[in-house]
């Protein structure tokens, strides 16, 4: 867990003080090998995930890889379907977090064990391999396994001029990280101009909590990237319906790109009424970060709901629900821009992207990645971005493996970093109880922190 409230990195109109946290999982095989993968949250609340990943654990702890591997889609399904677990969802909420965070593992494992990036990997099989790795159970009356297999088809003679092109140009990228609902106005114009240096064009805003606030931001934005740039604004699941519109419709002379979660994540014909009465303003809807599942956003997909699918790579149950929005999506010919930033996000959906672009759709038009410059120096291979582009990464698995400092540093609340900061008084956990506190004063001979049941390891090993 990282203190990033106590900058307002991250804040948004619902989110005013997020802590970007990550459960992290490292399943190990006895042939030496070891994969790790994560879940993101804000803070509190990481050790529920937690706790679920433990219930989970037996689904996957003694497996044989292969096993896992072969038929990854029917695999899925029945850890979705678990005959008690599953009424905590069913494919939704903390459940399919917990999920997501052991799939993406896994992902990071095959990488290590066939030596490539996990983009490669997907870009390599054959299009009866990929959709045996997604569950169309629910989708069927959207796309059905034939067409997605016809749709990868008709792109297979374009693959390796493809991956040639998108390793040298990378994946267009846009920027949140200037425009977070707590920075200053300063901060605004400063970060504006280091991101219009390093080529950004495209950039987004939080809004949503007050209107006039809302306008003055959007000027400082507007005036510091001039109006040839793009931008985008956020407003976090903040509004009712009719609000959002009326409050879009105050901005519309900002030439705003797309409006993002203007209302509840799950309200598929609130979006519909809010992207009818934004075209005529150009102001297109985006959604899909905390989109529950593949049938919600089938739903959304034709419905007409979004103009722009986010998906989220540590949400829904992990990269092979990801891989079926992509196909969805594209069959109803709306562009995907994932949702990025926090904590190791900005290392999957790099993967993804160039998976779409080789395999899928062959191009970047209206397709922008999210980037987000923090958090990046804890991972042994970080994200990079050069000229506002994504550059594919080349290293092996799903480029999730934290530094072993950076956890021992961030584990909460027992870390060097968390310890300082309470001990500062610069931090206080209003969820903490007393015998939490104590627990982080009380140290063994060895200086090692005594810790409660829910952070023993075992055999999957967990940490938050």
């Amino acid at each position: 867990m990282f203190p990033t409230s106590l900058e307002s990195d991250g804040s948004d109109a619902i989110h005013p003080d997020p802590d970007y946290s990550a459960v992290y999982v490292t399943i190990d095989t006895d042939d030496g090998h070891a994969g790790h993968g994560l879940a993101f949250t804000l803070g509190r609340g990481n050790e529920i995930v937690c706790h679920c990943v433990d219930s989970l654990r037996f689904l996957v702890v003694g497996k044989q890889v292969n096993d896992i591997f072969d038929n990854m889609g029917e695999w899925l399904y029945n850890i979705n379907n678990e005959g008690q677990l599953r009424w905590l969802g069913p494919e939704k909420g903390v459940i399919a977090m917990a999920v997501a965070a052991i799939v993406n593992s896994l992902w990071d494992l095959r990488g290590k064990i066939e030596e490539k990036p996990v983009w490669k990997i997907l870009v390599e099989m054959t299009p009866q391999q990929l959709v045996s790795l997604i569950d169309f159970t629910y989708i069927e009356d959207c796309i059905t396994k034939e067409e997605a297999i016809q749709l990868l088809e008709n792109n297979q003679q374009l693959k390796e001029t493809r991956e040639k092109y998108i390793l040298q140009s990378g994946l267009p990228a846009y920027t949140t990280a200037a425009g977070w609902l707590g920075y200053s106005e300063e901060k605004i114009q400063s970060l504006c101009s280091k991101f219009m240096s390093e080529g950004f064009s495209a950039f987004k805003i939080k809004v949503g909590s007050d209107i006039e606030d809302d306008l003055r931001r959007c000027r400082i934005m507007r005036s510091c990237i001039g109006s040839d740039k793009t931008m985008m604004v956020d407003a976090n699941q903040k509004w009712g319906v009719q609000q959002a519109i009326d409050w879009m419709k105050k901005l519309r002379e900002f030439k705003i790109h797309w409006i993002e979660e203007p209302t509840s994540a799950d309200d598929v014909l609130g979006h519909k009424k809010i992207s009818e009465a934004l075209r005529e303003d150009g102001i297109g809807v985006a959604t899909g970060e905390a989109c529950q599942n593949r049938v919600m956003f089938k739903q959304f997909l034709m419905s007409g709901a979004m103009q722009f699918c986010q998906i989220d790579s540590a949400r829904m149950s992990g990269l092979n629900e990801v891989l079926a929005v992509y196909l969805m999506a594209n069959k109803q010919g709306v562009p995907v821009c994932p949702h990025a930033g926090g904590v190791g996000l900005c290392n999957m959906v790099p993967h993804l992207q160039a998976w779409d672009f080789i395999a899928l759709t062959g191009t970047t038009e209206n397709r922008l990645v999210e980037w987000v410059d923090h958090l990046h120096q804890h991972f042994i291979h970080p994200p990079r971005v050069e000229n506002a582009s994504y550059v594919v990464p080349t290293d092996h698995g799903y480029s999730t493996e934290l530094k072993e400092e950076s956890v021992s540093d961030h584990l909460y609340p027992s870390g060097r970093v968390w310890r300082a900061l309470v001990e500062a008084g610069r931090y206080r956990d209003p969820s903490l109880q007393h015998k939490h506190l104590q627990m982080i004063n009380e140290q063994d001979e060895g200086r090692s922190i005594k810790k409660p049941p829910m952070f023993e390891d075992k055999e999957t090993k967990y940490i938050f």
